[in-house]
C-alpha cells in the first residue's frame, strides 16, 4: 500500500490507514533516510494508539517506552548501533515478541534479528513537504 503526503495535516489519516490495515501486527520498521519523518511518523501512530505521554526520538536512549491505551508502546532508534550483538544486550526480543506495538527507526542495522511477520514501512522524500509512505508485510 502507498499514501501520498502533502504535509504534516495528512500524517493523521497515514497514520490511521497503517494501523487499520494491519490490525493483527505489532512490529513496525521504518525505513528512509535521516530527516524523512520517521520520528514525525512514529508521533501520529503513538496518537493514534491512545498514547498521553510526550513521545522523541529514542536517539541515545534506544528504545522509548510510552504508556497508551493499548498498553505500552516501544519505539526503537538503532542508528547508534555498531553491530546486531548491541541488541542482544539490551534484550530486544523480549520487546518484539511481547504482543506489543514496535515501531522501529534504522531496522537496516540489525536485519538478521528482525521479526519475519514485521511490517516494513519506506519514507521517501518528493519534495521539501511532501512524501511517499509505502507499508507492507515483510
Amino acid at each position: 500500500m502507498e499514501i501520498n503526503v502533502k504535509d504534516l495535516t495528512e500524517l493523521k489519516r497515514a497514520a490511521s490507514e497503517m494501523i487499520n490495515a494491519y490490525p493483527q501486527n505489532r512490529v513496525f520498521l521504518f525505513y528512509g533516510a535521516m530527516g524523512t519523518g520517521k520520528t514525525t511518523l512514529i508521533n501520529e501512530l503513538c496518537q493514534q494508539l491512545g498514547v498521553h505521554d510526550h513521545t522523541s526520538s529514542p536517539t541515545f536512549s534506544i528504545v522509548n517506552e510510552y504508556a497508551s491505551d493499548n498498553g505500552p508502546i516501544f519505539h526503537f532508534d538503532f542508528y547508534r548501533l555498531k553491530n546486531e550483538s548491541e541488541a542482544f544486550d539490551f534484550g530486544y526480543e523480549e520487546y518484539f515478541y511481547s504482543g506489543n506495538y514496535c515501531f522501529v527507526e534504522w531496522p537496516e542495522k540489525i536485519p538478521n534479528l528482525l521479526p519475519t511477520d514485521a511490517i516494513e514501512v519506506n519514507i521517501t522524500l518528493a519534495d521539501f513537504q511532501s512524501r511517499t509512505i509505502s507499508f507492507e508485510k515483510k
